[in-house]
């Protein structure tokens, strides 16, 4: 409670002592979606994780190259055999309230993301301990050699590890947080928060960026705006006529057939990203009749790529096909383990089905009518699945609600469970068998779908012992082969986001794979 105080009265502080309320300036963006639950350990939702990197900062970041490097790190060791990683923090590190940043507080928010991040409990396995040497230093000791480790603690996205104050990552990983003072670049101004309407940052003044340029997530954030503004408006029209109309300054996503309209308006600058996103197909195991292998096994064969992104993005500017898990391009991406999947081969689905006697039970797939990116994946799928014999059931809702419904493990759907549901994944969760959370197989503890299945666990420590890049790449084929043969997820191609900004607005020369506002200017 005091550390909320005293955040709140340093923010109305920064309020005060400016020289005039009009020279502030302030940043209006209409997000991808309002933000409901603002804990990004206890929720994977993206607009969470987004509203994370606003407050929090992290150990490590992923540059432009996708490289780690130090954020809020100074300096590391390893010993000769690789077990003892010792990190030092840089200098003027402070909390919202005033207070330093600490290896207590470190070492705490690792703790605690590591109970709930795929690859931070790969980590955890090896962890002897966590010790503290002094108020900026720790060390991790392991109980055996962690090839990846500045990967896990540097990992991008869901789950990010970002740093909270001792206190704050002592709550059970699975239950949400209620205090959210951070050390990162801007202030939540939780007094001002209104969801469905709006989300108020203000700009951290004690925040020192690091003295690197700006790369991806990586290097100095430094923030060139006093507000930024998170507006809630789910009509994606009335969305872009803000922008147009000067209302607003950035829209986060912009639904593909607006393109037009917003190509030949001079005011208005687009932004492609420059990383892919993946669609995805997730079953729940807990439910019939996805409890059952064969027919998990069948969808693989009924479903068809093009289809899907056809009927999301229709531009062919900005989707491709691919069965790579790990993403096309990229040093894992592979198509082993996918002959003949993916395809829409309604016979060997219908035979699969057949085989495992399925008893017509009705697949219910939610849908997220307000999300534009990923609305007729289920519409789509039901479709598919229904040629295929499957009876199914979409179930409209907004996002917010579906995410909240995807938490539902066991029960009926007409209780609030749920048998499948399609989403999109950006390309730096998908990485490698350790970052993917639909790869993990940890039964409770895996991400919604709780798939179970100790094989895939023995692959993916496989993967932690890889030194080589043949040796991962080989391990990658045996995780994607085995992964189609269990079915922890069906991949549904990759798509390119597009965001708007008004022509008044610098953003950074190569933009961020995830939408951050340190490096935006408006004039």
């Amino acid at each position: 409670m005091r550390r909320l105080l005293i955040a709140s009265a340093v923010a109305l502080a920064v309020i005060s002592t400016s020289p005039l309320a009009s020279a502030q300036t302030t940043f209006k963006v209409v997000m991808h979606s309002d933000v409901k639950i603002l804990d990004p350990v206890f929720s994977g939702a993206y607009i969470t994780r987004n509203h994370a990197y606003m407050i929090y900062d992290t150990l490590f970041a992923m540059d432009e190259k996708l490289q780690v490097k130090p954020q809020m790190v100074d300096s590391w060791t390893t010993s000769d055999d690789g077990l003892v990683w010792t990190f030092k923090l840089r200098d003027g590190l402070e909390w919202h309230d005033g207070t330093p940043v600490t290896s207590d507080d470190c070492v705490a928010s690792l703790k605690r993301w590591s109970a709930r991040d795929s690859m931070g409990q790969k980590l955890a396995l090896s962890v002897a301990e966590y010790k503290i040497v002094d108020p900026k230093t720790f060390q991790i000791v392991l109980k055996a050699k962690f090839g990846p480790l500045l990967e896990a603690i540097g990992k991008p996205s869901v789950v990010v590890p970002f740093m909270m104050p001792k206190k704050t990552a002592e709550t059970d990983a699975f239950k949400a947080i209620d205090d959210y003072i951070g050390s990162g670049p801007f202030i939540f101004k939780k007094d001002e928060w209104k969801p469905g309407e709006k989300v108020v940052y203000l700009k951290n003044p004690k925040y020192k960026p690091r003295p690197e340029p700006m790369s991806g997530l990586a290097g100095g954030k430094v923030v060139n705006v006093d507000r930024v503004e998170w507006l809630a408006i789910s009509d994606p029209m009335t969305a872009v006529n803000a922008l147009q109309q000067g209302e607003i300054d950035m829209l986060e996503v912009v639904e593909y057939d607006h393109l037009p309209v917003l190509e030949k308006n001079k005011d208005i600058r687009l932004i492609t990203g420059t990383t892919s996103n993946q669609y995805v197909f997730r079953m729940n195991w807990l439910q019939p009749p996805f409890n059952n292998q064969k027919i998990r096994q069948a969808v693989t064969y009924a479903l068809s790529q093009e289809e899907f992104l056809q009927a999301n993005i229709g531009d062919k500017r900005f989707y491709r096909t691919c069965k790579a898990m790990f993403t096309c391009g990229t040093s894992l991406a592979t198509t082993a383990g996918m002959d003949g999947l993916i395809e829409g081969n309604v016979a060997k689905a219908r035979q699969l089905l057949a085989e495992a006697n399925y008893d017509g039970t009705v697949v219910v797939i939610p849908q997220p009518t307000d999300l534009g990116v990923i609305k007729q994946l289920a519409p789509v799928a039901k479709s598919q699945l229904e040629k295929a014999g499957f009876k199914v059931e979409v179930q409209p809702m907004d996002w917010q609600s579906m995410v909240t419904r995807l938490t539902t493990k066991k029960g009926p759907p007409s209780e609030g469970g749920w048998n499948a549901f399609g989403t999109s994944w950006v390309q730096l969760d998908i990485l490698d068998p350790l970052m993917t959370p639909n790869l993990a197989t940890t039964c409770e503890k895996a991400r919604g779908g709780w798939p179970c299945d100790a094989g895939m666990e023995k692959l993916r420590d496989k993967f932690v012992s890889a030194s080589t890049p043949a040796e991962k790449k080989a391990v990658a084929e045996e995780v994607q082969t085995y992964a189609m043969q269990i079915v922890t997820h069906i991949p549904l191609g990759e798509w390119y986001g597009v965001s708007a900004v008004r022509a008044n607005v610098t953003t950074m020369p190569v933009p961020p794979p995830i939408t951050v506002f340190w490096g935006v200017s408006k004039k």
